[in-house]
């Protein structure tokens, strides 16, 4: 009995541990660089609050009629993509950054369904992600029919679980060359599980990291544009295809 308590107090120990270590290391994520903290400042033509568990970016004296929800990549600080949020708020759109439970949006999945409930004035709501945050975007809306007009992939797509082929949903898939995560590979072999109709946009020279103000990446490849390159490649093709779905009837 002696020796089976034992083997019991080790394996809790164990298992303590384990589950302290990945606590600590969900709650400390890849920081944002200076430029995304610079970004969550408000000013006189936009608005940047946190009314909830999320932040709002969104342009001042108006009143947004299309949302875009964007889940941050995994074990990455949301306000990471501030600048990305504050271009397209600028554009004339509701943008909305949550941050996730240990910074994983597999742990929070329908955060979305809870940002649309508060916001019962907007038309329509377009959903995407970063990697992982792209992965949970697509679950939603696979969980979710009707509820989402477009899906917006970065550096990201569906699981085979998820197959959004026959879902009717607009979708953009904004991928990058140098990306050692997400390869130019992994993006062809999702085009099945998207609808037909899905936007495809290709970054010549762009990686994985740059899709985020968070620095490098371990397993990502050299970039070979800037950072501020590539996302003014990403905010123009996003503004297009959010322009793009206000014109549809």
């Amino acid at each position: 009995m002696n020796v089976l308590r034992k083997v019991l107090i080790g394996l809790l120990i164990i298992l303590l541990l384990v589950t302290g270590g990945f606590v600590f290391w969900g709650l400390t994520p890849s920081p944002p660089m200076p430029e995304a903290l610079a970004a969550m400042q408000r000013d006189s033509a936009l608005s940047v609050s946190r009314p909830s568990s999320w932040y709002e970016f969104k342009p001042a004296g108006s009143s947004p009629d299309t949302g875009f929800i964007f889940y941050p990549g995994g074990h990455v600080d949301a306000r990471a993509y501030a600048p990305l949020a504050r271009e397209l708020a600028r554009n004339g759109y509701l943008v909305i950054l949550p941050p996730m439970p240990l910074n994983l949006a597999v742990l929070a999945p329908n955060t979305a369904g809870k940002v649309i409930a508060a916001h019962p004035e907007v038309r329509r709501w377009v959903l995407g992600g970063h990697s992982l945050g792209g992965a949970m975007a697509a679950n939603f809306v696979r969980n979710h029919p009707g509820k989402i007009t477009g899906l917006a992939l970065l550096a990201s797509y569906p699981a085979a679980s998820d197959d959004l082929s026959s879902v009717n949903v607009k979708s953009i898939s904004i991928y990058a060359t140098q990306d050692g995560l997400a390869t130019a590979e992994k993006i062809a072999a999702s085009r099945a599980l998207l609808p037909s109709d899905t936007r495809w946009v290709e970054i010549i020279g762009g990686n994985h990291a740059e899709f985020g103000w968070y620095g490098n990446q371990p397993g990502d490849k050299p970039a070979s544009i800037s950072r501020e390159e590539q996302q003014r490649q990403v905010v123009s093709a996003l503004t297009d295809f959010l322009t793009s779905l206000k014109e549809s009837p």
